[in-house]
């Protein structure tokens, strides 16, 4: 059941925290979170997708998206999809707002985002999982002050203990690996309230020829020298058959990837098998759900279709169907046994 804006605005404060684990109650809170697939939304941060950023975590969604700027003058952290040029909020686009969740100047930079975000678990407690997919387009910058561990920083002042980290994965395990083959994920119960925040390389970064350390790597040697303290997990991007992290050249920062994000076609029939996520525990986020053939409309297919769509990814083991059914409601809202 999605939590929809009118009961925000009409039910009380106590009422409203009651009803929120409805959000995710066909979902069996003994469950492991390893064990469930739900649905997100591609560039969920731009106003052409939700005017607000709240209304993406009204929507049911369980992953939502934040493109990432790190910029040598001015805010660090700027939000928008295409390089950020001009004076005017910093060159940024985007729905997150500095007044509250639906009031105050819009196109803020990635603390307000985060801002949002708390607000939102403030006044939603117990809400369903949700992962916050963040693309670092040009990579980290050490030299000003952007890299990893001021990253980590942001996130622990704006989110704090809203966020399921990698230590918490961790455990007793020796490395992210060992703990995920061992499903020390933890139960939806233990889940509810919480955000799982992904990092990927950004497309500019990765078409940069001089830029020779790029965001997987760099977040990924983070987590391997600081287990227990990092906010985020490092993702593998882009699908590729057998075990896509042997492309990395240090074997020690392996086992520290965890979460893999791939093109769904390439899951479903292109080559590569995603059976080995679901025996290993491992967070798979299928993107472009609506390309797997048959084709679907790429934003605005017929509901039934799309739910079928979902469904067929989530027996082949995705954790996160992601797409850009942004008006879909009642599919972003599902929440589906996986594998």
């Amino acid at each position: 059941m999605r939590l929809r804006r009118s009961v925000l605005v009409v039910v009380p404060a106590v009422l409203l925290a009651a009803s929120v684990p409805l959000a995710f109650a066909a979902v069996d809170p003994a469950v492991r979170q390893s064990r469930v697939t739900g649905v997100g939304v591609h560039n969920s941060y731009e106003k052409a997708v939700f005017p607000y950023l709240a209304d993406a975590l009204d929507s049911g969604a369980s992953l939502v998206e934040i493109d990432v700027w790190v910029s040598t003058v001015g805010p660090r952290w700027r939000v928008n999809h295409d390089l950020p040029v001009g004076t005017k909020d910093w060159g940024q686009r985007n729905n997150c707002t500095s007044g509250g969740l639906r009031s105050g100047g819009g196109n803020q930079g990635l603390d307000r985002c985060f801002e949002n975000l708390r607000l939102w678990h403030d006044q939603n407690p117990g809400h369903r999982p949700i992962t916050v997919k963040i693309e670092f387009k040009n990579g980290f910058n050490q030299t000003y002050g952007a890299g990893p561990a001021a990253f980590d920083a942001l996130v622990r002042a704006k989110l704090g203990d809203t966020v399921f980290t990698p230590g918490d994965l961790l455990g007793d395990h020796p490395t992210l690996d060992a703990a995920a083959k061992a499903d020390n994920w933890p139960t939806r119960e233990r889940m509810a309230g919480r955000f799982m925040i992904e990092v990927v390389p950004g497309t500019f970064e990765r078409g940069n020829p001089f830029d020779k350390l790029h965001t997987d790597v760099e977040y990924g040697r983070w987590v391997r020298d600081n287990p227990r303290t990092a906010q985020a997990f490092p993702t593998v991007l882009d699908a590729q058959a057998g075990d896509p992290r042997t492309r990395f050249a240090e074997p020690s920062v392996r086992p520290w990837f965890v979460v893999f994000d791939g093109n769904a076609t390439s899951y479903a029939g292109g080559g590569v098998d995603p059976q080995w996520y679901g025996d290993n525990n491992y967070y798979l986020v299928m993107t472009g759900a609506h390309g797997v053939a048959p084709a679907l409309d790429a934003t605005n297919p017929p509901a039934a279709a799309a739910r079928e769509r979902v469904e067929w990814l989530a027996k082949r083991h995705a954790s996160i169907v992601s797409t850009d059914w942004a008006r879909l409601g009642e599919v972003l809202e599902l929440e589906l046994p996986r594998g």
